[in-house]
C-alpha cells in the first residue's frame, strides 16, 4: 500500500468509472472542520467548539459480489484492497487505512461496547455483524486541504462510515459513528486523536458549531449566526508543516498530566480559574503556564458559547484573540507565521483571530466582516511577502451540514 497523506483534492482526471466496473450504489460526503475555539482541551477532558466546513470528501461506492473492499482516489494512482475476512490494523498502511480502518472498527465495535466513547454515544453496537456483508468498491475525491488543520482524515472516515453503514444496513447513530471513527484513527491508523473531529464532521449543521464536552461526550449544536451578522471565517494556511507525534505535542500532554497529578485531580478539567493561584504556588513556571492555558481555554469555550447565545458572533472577538495569546505565550505552540497572520488580520479589520489546531504550524483563522474579507486577505499576503515567508493560501469557509448521502 502507499504511504501518501490523508486526502486533499489534486484535480487528477480520474473517476469511479475509470477504475471500477461495479455499478454505483450511491455517493456520500462528509466535511472537514474548523475548531472555532478550544485547543488542547480535548485530551484534558475539557470543552471544544468546532464546526463542519463547506469543503468535503466525497465517496462513490459500488457493491461487489465477493468480500473484497477496494479503494481508489483522485490523489493516488493505485487501487488498494483487503478482504473483509482479513481486516486487521497490521494489514493496513497509508491513506487507505482510514477507509479500511472504518470497516475494521465496525467489525470490532462489539468488543468495545463498554468503552466510554461508545457508552456515551448511547448506541447499541453489540449486534454489529459483518459476516454477511458484501464487498465494496470505494472511490474518493476531496477538496479538504491536507496539512492545514482542517481534518481531512475525519472527512474521509466519516464519509466512508455513513456509506458503509447504509449499504450494510447497520443501525448505528451519529455519535456512535464518531466513536467508530476515533477507534479507527487511534488503532488502525495509529494517530492518538480525540473524538472532536469526527463529531464535528458527523453532527455539523449549517451556520452552527458543535459544543462538545470531551468528558461526557455530550454534544450540543450552537447557532453561530455568522451569515445574519455579515461575518465569515478566513483560513490562513501558513504551509508550515506540523508533526504532532514529535516532541512538542508529546511534551505538552506530559506537562498537563504532571500538572493534574501535582494538583491532585484526575484531569485539568477538574480545575477552574480560581485554582490558578494554588497551581502557581505548587508548580514550576513551565508546567504552571501549560495548566493555565488549558484552564483558561476551557473557560473561553464556555464564555464563547454563552456570548454567541446572548450577544451574537460579533462579540466573541476578544475571546478568540485571548485564545491565541494563551497558545502563543502559555502553551507555546505557535510559530512566527501564525503570529504574523493573526496580528495582521487583527490590524486589518478582523473581529478576532487565532491559530487553530494542534500548533507548531498549520493554519490561523480570522472572523471578518464579509465586506472586509478581501482587504484582510491581501494584508496578510503582503505581510508574509515582506517577512520573506512562503506565500499563505487564504480561503473562506462556512459552517456547513455534516456527513450525508449526496445521491
Amino acid at each position: 500500500m502507499t504511504t501518501t497523506d490523508t486526502p486533499g483534492g489534486t484535480g487528477q482526471a480520474r473517476s469511479y468509472a475509470s477504475v471500477f466496473d461495479s455499478p454505483v450504489a450511491g455517493t456520500w460526503s462528509a466535511p472537514g472542520r474548523v475548531n472555532l475555539i478550544g485547543e488542547h482541551t480535548d485530551y484534558n477532558d475539557g470543552f471544544v467548539l468546532p464546526f463542519a466546513i463547506d469543503k468535503r470528501t466525497v465517496v462513490t461506492v459500488g457493491r461487489r459480489d465477493d468480500r473484497l473492499l477496494r479503494v481508489a482516489s483522485t490523489f493516488d494512482e493505485g487501487v488498494h484492497e483487503i478482504s473483509l475476512d482479513e481486516l486487521d490494523p497490521s494489514a493496513m498502511s497509508g491513506w487507505s487505512a482510514y477507509v479500511f480502518g472504518i470497516a475494521w472498527a465496525l467489525s470490532v465495535a462489539p468488543q468495545h461496547a463498554d468503552a466510554p466513547a461508545f457508552t456515551a454515544a448511547g448506541g447499541d453496537v453489540s449486534s454489529i455483524d459483518l459476516s454477511a456483508a458484501s464487498g465494496l468498491d470505494v472511490f474518493v475525491e476531496s477538496d479538504v486541504p491536507i496539512g492545514a488543520g482542517l481534518s481531512s482524515s475525519a472527512a474521509l472516515e466519516c464519509s466512508v462510515a455513513v456509506a458503509v453503514t447504509e449499504l450494510w444496513s447497520l443501525e448505528v447513530n451519529r455519535p456512535t459513528l464518531a466513536a467508530v471513527g476515533q477507534l479507527a484513527e487511534n488503532d488502525a491508523v495509529g494517530a492518538p486523536t480525540g473524538i472532536m473531529d469526527q463529531s464535528a464532521s458527523l453532527l455539523g449543521r449549517a451556520d452552527s458549531a458543535v459544543f462538545l464536552d470531551c468528558r461526557s461526550l455530550e454534544a450540543d449544536v450552537v447557532d453561530l449566526g455568522f451569515a445574519a451578522a455579515g461575518l465569515e471565517i478566513l483560513v490562513v494556511d501558513t504551509h508550515v508543516e506540523h508533526a504532532h507525534a514529535t516532541g512538542g505535542y508529546v511534551d505538552r500532554r506530559a506537562s498537563c498530566e504532571r500538572g493534574a497529578e501535582a494538583l491532585g485531580v484526575t484531569s485539568l478539567r477538574d480545575l477552574d480559574v480560581d485554582d490558578l493561584p494554588r497551581a502557581s504556588d505548587l508548580l514550576d513556571d513551565e508546567t504552571y503556564r501549560r495548566v493555565r492555558h488549558v484552564v483558561t481555554e476551557n473557560q473561553r469555550v464556555l464564555d464563547t458559547v454563552r456570548t454567541l447565545r446572548t450577544e451574537g458572533p460579533a462579540a466573541i472577538g476578544a475571546l478568540l484573540d485571548a485564545s491565541h495569546v494563551s497558545m502563543r505565550d502559555d502553551f507555546e505552540i505557535s510559530v512566527p507565521q501564525l503570529d504574523l497572520a493573526v496580528a495582521t488580520a487583527q490590524r486589518s479589520g478582523a473581529v478576532g483571530a487565532r491559530m487553530t489546531g494542534g500548533g507548531f504550524g498549520g493554519s490561523a483563522i480570522a472572523l471578518v466582516p464579509s465586506d472586509q474579507r478581501d482587504a484582510v486577505a491581501e494584508a496578510v499576503t503582503a505581510a508574509f511577502a515582506e517577512a520573506g515567508y512562503t506565500a499563505p493560501t487564504i480561503f473562506t469557509v462556512h459552517p456547513a451540514e455534516g456527513a450525508r448521502r449526496e445521491s
